[in-house]
């Protein structure tokens, strides 16, 4: 019989070592351009503006935007992008000067590129569809603890 060298496969400690170069007046430096950018300049809205693009924009690596979206937002940049499409959605479905939009209209307003990635974002967010949160919050004010 012949004799097989098995080895058991050790885990990888995975070391951010990145993280760990961002000391806590960095991240809040670069989480206060993070901000100026998406919000404030709304960059969220354009459906092609990629965590690189914000990189280049603020002059700082890729891997620290990474860093400080976890660290100081608690998710990736996906996910907090898409927090700020939802939140604006949630305004507009409120608010009856955009009643004539479409919910198309409001998807590709907010930054996503289609209905149907708009509707699967607002219900994972929301736990329900746009419409049924339009008609269930309409003329209520925001809530941010959504």
């Amino acid at each position: 019989m012949a004799k097989y060298n098995f080895n058991p496969k050790k885990e990888k400690v995975k070391t951010l070592s990145y993280r760990n170069s961002v000391t806590p007046p960095i991240v809040e430096e670069i989480a206060r351009k993070i901000i100026q950018k998406l919000m404030i300049e709304q960059k969220y809205r354009d459906p092609k503006y990629s965590a690189k693009r914000l990189a280049n924009d603020i002059g700082v690596n890729m891997r620290h935007i990474s860093a400080v979206i976890n660290i100081r937002f608690q998710q990736n940049y996906a996910q907090l992008v898409g927090k700020m499409r939802i939140y604006e959605a949630k305004y507009i479905l409120q608010d009856s000067h955009f009643d004539n939009m479409t919910m198309e209209d409001i998807a590709i307003n907010v930054g996503f590129t289609t209905r149907q990635s708009f509707y699967a974002a607002f219900y994972r967010q929301c736990g329900m569809t746009p419409r049924e949160y339009k008609l269930t919050h309409k003329g209520e004010l925001v809530d941010d603890e959504e």
